[in-house]
């Protein structure tokens, strides 16, 4: 029995891959697929489960750091301040 593309298109409309979901890593800000290990920083669910530092070479471990360092300084600049905060100024 011959089936018409037609009907073979219908039943392949389900087969399509939708899109990939990312969510922001809690402590380095970078893109991470959900309930996984960050690969930047190594933290999941707001704990360093990974050393990624262990496995670079010297120079790259002064590098990496340095990153990280100054991802978490923007972060700190990118909060609001509440009106403590600008009393003290």
């Amino acid at each position: 029995m011959r089936h018409t593309k037609s009907h073979r298109n219908k039943r392949r409309s389900h087969h399509a891959l939708g899109p990939i979901a990312f969510s922001k890593c809690a402590k380095c800000g970078q893109d991470k697929r959900p309930h996984t290990i960050c690969e930047n920083c190594g933290t999941y669910n707001n704990r360093e489960v990974l050393d990624v530092l262990a496995k670079l070479t010297k120079k790259e471990k002064k590098q990496k750091a340095k990153e990280l360092k100054a991802q978490e300084a923007e972060k700190q600049e990118d909060k609001p301040m509440d009106a403590a905060v600008l009393s003290k100024k």
